[in-house]
Order: structure tokens, then sequence, then C-alpha cells
């Protein structure tokens, strides 16, 4: 049931996504499809293949994810090349990127334990599975970051210059100060 509403979280923030307007009609099928799914018995959830539709909808939610971070890739001005790219299940634990341009990077599945991400742009960075655990996010931008949840951003570390988007809340155990 756990891995449903996680996926109902993902299509319902993908369907807010303007530059996903193109598969709108194929997410609103998947989410209210996972949504009748959530209302099965007991024994027919046992029975669900939930691996199976979670990959169907993965691969939406990896076009989604595509889909918005070409269209910032297209209004991003100034040098090309600036920006780093991460493969999925990239391993950047405790990396230092303390500052880092990761605008619309993709981050998927990235192991970010202990990584100094202070100060670092993030804003529509796909985050969907990155690993947060005691991840430094003191000043990090957040916001318009895509696929990051509230349990991502219990695991980490940060600070009231951290920027999140609206639809997240601070973790009461970062710290109030911007130091």
């Amino acid at each position: 049931m756990r891995q449903l509403h996680e996926l109902l979280w993902y299509l319902s923030e993908a369907l807010t996504l303007q530059a996903a307007l193109p598969i709108h009609d194929a997410l609103k099928l998947s989410l209210e499809e996972t949504e009748r799914l959530t209302h099965l018995s007991p024994e027919s959830l046992l029975e669900l293949d939930v691996a199976t539709h979670r990959a169907d909808i993965n691969a939406l939610l990896l076009r989604t994810s595509e889909l918005v971070r070409a269209e910032t890739h297209r209004q991003q001005k100034g040098p090309k090349g600036r920006q780093k790219t991460y493969g999925r299940g990239a391993d950047l634990i405790g990396a230092k990127l303390k500052g880092a341009d990761l605008r619309a990077a993709n981050l998927r599945g990235a192991y970010l334990i202990a990584a100094d991400l202070s100060g670092a742009d993030l804003r529509v960075a796909d985050l969907i599975g990155a690993d947060f655990r005691d991840a430094n996010l003191n000043g990090a931008d957040l916001t318009g970051s895509i696929f990051l949840t509230q349990s991502q951003l219990n695991a980490a570390k940060g600070n009231a210059n951290t920027k999140l988007p609206p639809s997240l809340t601070r973790p009461s155990h970062w710290s109030t100060s911007g130091a």
C-alpha cells in the first residue's frame, strides 16, 4: 500500500507540471488505476504485482522528467557545458557539491548519503529515489525540484535558508538559523 501511495504522490505531482502536458492523458489514466488499486481488498493487494505496476508508471514518470528538464535546458542562459550529468543510481556518497549548479540534473536514485549540497541549486532536478541520508542541504534551493518526497527531506540536514517546494514542510530537526 505504501508503494501505491508513493506512486499517487508522484503521478499527482506530474499532472501539475506544464511541460508534461503532452502525456497528461496517460498520467491521468495511471493515477486513476493506481487509486483503484488502493481500494482492493487485503487479499487482492497481496496478489497484486506492484513491481510491474510500478515499472509501467516509472516509464511515464521518466518521460515526465525528460519533458520538464528539457524545457528547463531550453530556457537556461549562459555558457554551455557547466552542468554535470549523473546517471541513474550515481554514487555521490560524501560528494563535495557545495554551491553546485545541478539545475535540471537527473539524480534519480543517486546515493547522496552525507553529500555536501549546501548552497547547491537543485531547481527542477529529478530527485526520485535519491538517498539524502545525512546530506547537507543548508541553503540549497530545492524549489521546483521534481519527485522529491517528505521522507527524503526528513533524512537530510537543512536550515532556515534551505528553499523547499511548497508541497513539502521543513523537518523539525533542521536548524532554524541560517548558519
